[in-house]
């Protein structure tokens, strides 16, 4: 579905991935995991085409997409989440919905859509006529991610979705991560710190490290990888 192929990515001079290729597959979960400073959301939005590589391709459903828009890769089918979750703090929560749903159809299916949200996040019901800027760091993610699914994409591409967020909530979102996958039938390419509840997750999972990817596997060998163990899981993870 999506094929990443030896892709280079610079900003100014100085190298932030190197030669990264990795393939998520229809139906999965692929997590990427790596420290501070790997690369892994520079990897998400040059998927997203908001950064452009300077070499390599970009390949999903077929169609090569290293060169295209931002809001046409949407159009394509792939939404993205971003880091700090940058929703619009003075609209209130249904009109952050609102502005997802235009993307597909023009927000055709908006009523529907929106319903579908409320059912993942009952908390966002609650408060949809709340500014997002007044709801907490988890409600903010859950929001964050329910404008991406506004879009109806095929694939979706979540940054850091437990960072910030209290550790009550922060089971409440991979168990809607992975309902998204299972039930809606999304594809979902994960970055997180979290590495154990990402690895738990991740059908396959991919290890970045100063821009390169140095081990994948499925997500329980990544977990049983004594190397992985020590550098990210040690301590709780």
């Amino acid at each position: 579905m999506l094929d990443i192929k030896n892709i280079q990515t610079f900003y100014g001079k100085i190298q932030a991935l190197r030669d990264v290729s990795i393939k998520v597959n229809s139906g999965e979960i692929v997590s990427l995991i790596g420290a501070n400073g790997a690369g892994k959301s520079t990897l998400l939005m040059t998927v997203s085409g908001i950064n452009k590589p300077r070499e390599g391709v970009i390949i999903f459903e077929g169609k090569n997409i290293e060169k295209e828009e931002p809001h046409k890769i949407v159009k394509l089918g792939i939404s993205q989440s971003p880091e700090g979750r940058r929703i619009f703090s003075k609209l209130t929560v249904e009109e952050n919905l609102k502005l997802g749903s235009n993307i597909y159809e023009n927000g055709r299916n908006y009523l529907n859509d929106i319903k579908e949200i409320f059912e993942l996040f009952p908390v966002l019901s609650d408060r949809k006529t709340q500014r997002g800027g007044t709801l907490s760091g988890g409600e903010q993610q859950m929001l964050a991610i329910g404008r991406a699914l506004m879009a109806r994409p095929k694939m979706l591409l979540l940054d850091e979705p437990s960072l910030g967020i209290a550790p009550k909530l922060v089971n409440q979102i991979f168990v809607a991560i992975k309902n998204i996958n299972k039930e809606k039938k999304v594809t979902i390419f994960l970055v997180e710190q979290n590495a154990k509840k990402a690895l738990e997750l991740a059908d396959r999972a991919y290890v970045l490290v100063n821009g390169k990817v140095t081990i994948q596997g499925t997500g329980q060998e990544l977990l049983k990888n004594q190397d992985i163990q020590a550098a990210y899981l040690e301590g709780g993870g």
